[in-house]
């Protein structure tokens, strides 16, 4: 079997698990990692390096499409939100290849925080209220502006009043505002067949963050935020790996949801690591095997803490 993971830049841990998984299950994996940049450090741990056109260049799809048809690819894994929307619209063009992505229409909601937030709305969960003109925003400070597409908290800031707002709307682009929810916040780490229904839902607090990626994070399976997932899942219907954020708010006792990544979390291979082993399951959907929802999967109460090494590339 052959898995080509793009954009593949740090992600060491997923292509590890990947290899693991292959080990449990007695399959032939050869990993191919791709990247625009050749000391991206993950592919210095895949069996095969691939140099990609940018995302934004022409040629970016026409070179995938090539190269899957050319090396054989099984599966195309993406890691990184600027690759999604792209490669959900050409993801029928890739003929032999499956392409583990959400349909063009789930990724549109994910790649916007104004439908992000409409969506969790329609399906009767609460959200904080974005606000795409500064000019109407009344629902007091503390606030949060950040881009509508935006990742990895980039651009992202806490506003504390209408001063430091007037300020951030110059520099954040395509803006939105929301009300700023204080509370405990949580990653949900999902994992679906390609029919769109759960194997495995793994809540985990994030105990530490740093850029929007976490560095410690406690598994915790919590039964509301379950539902809450289920019916996520359920209306979503997403393909493979999808994580959403939510916090629960201090005083109310509420979940916030905040967004949705449709692909691998930073941290999911925490949750993988604890028990809820999508990177397995992945390997027996392809071989078309059924696998079923496993419930609490993982290690409750596992913590987590992360670090950062160093490989040389030269």
């Amino acid at each position: 079997m052959k898995i080509l993971f793009t954009s593949v830049g740090r992600r060491v841990e997923l292509v590890q698990l990947y290899k693991r998984a292959a080990q449990i299950s007695n399959i032939d994996l050869e990993i191919i990692g791709a990247d625009v940049s050749s000391t991206a450090p993950a592919l210095y741990f895949c069996d095969t390096r691939v140099i990609t056109p940018r995302i934004k260049d022409p040629e970016y799809i026409p070179f995938l499409i090539t190269f899957c048809e050319k090396n054989k690819i099984d599966a195309l894994i993406p890691t990184i939100d600027t690759d999604l929307l792209l490669l959900s619209k050409y993801r029928d063009h890739f003929n032999n290849t499956k392409v583990i992505i959400s349909s063009e229409e789930s990724i549109k909601i994910c790649r916007d925080k104004r439908l992000t937030a409409l969506f969790f709305q329609s399906i009767g969960l609460h959200c904080p209220i974005p606000v795409d003109d500064y000019s109407n925003y009344n629902y007091g400070f503390p606030a949060f502006i950040k881009p509508k597409d935006g990742s990895s908290s980039i651009n992202a800031y806490k506003v504390s009043n209408q001063i430091e707002l007037d300020a951030l709307v110059k520099i954040v682009p395509e803006y939105i505002i929301q009300p700023f929810i204080s509370g405990v916040e949580y990653t949900v780490d999902a994992f679906c067949d390609f029919d769109g229904n759960p194997i495995f839902i793994t809540p985990r607090i994030r105990l530490a963050v740093r850029s929007g990626e976490v560095l410690k994070t406690q598994i915790c399976f919590d039964d509301k935020i379950i539902s809450e997932m289920k019916l996520i899942l359920s209306s979503f219907k997403p393909i493979g790996p999808i994580t959403v954020q939510l916090i629960r708010d201090v005083n109310s006792g509420e979940d916030y949801y905040i967004e949705i990544n449709p692909r691998y979390g930073g941290g999911a291979p925490l949750s993988m690591k604890a028990g809820a082993d999508s990177s397995v399951a992945m390997l027996e959907l392809l071989q078309g095997k059924e696998v079923k929802y496993q419930e609490n999967a993982a290690e409750s109460n596992a913590i987590y803490s992360r670090f950062d090494q160093s490989i040389r590339v030269n």
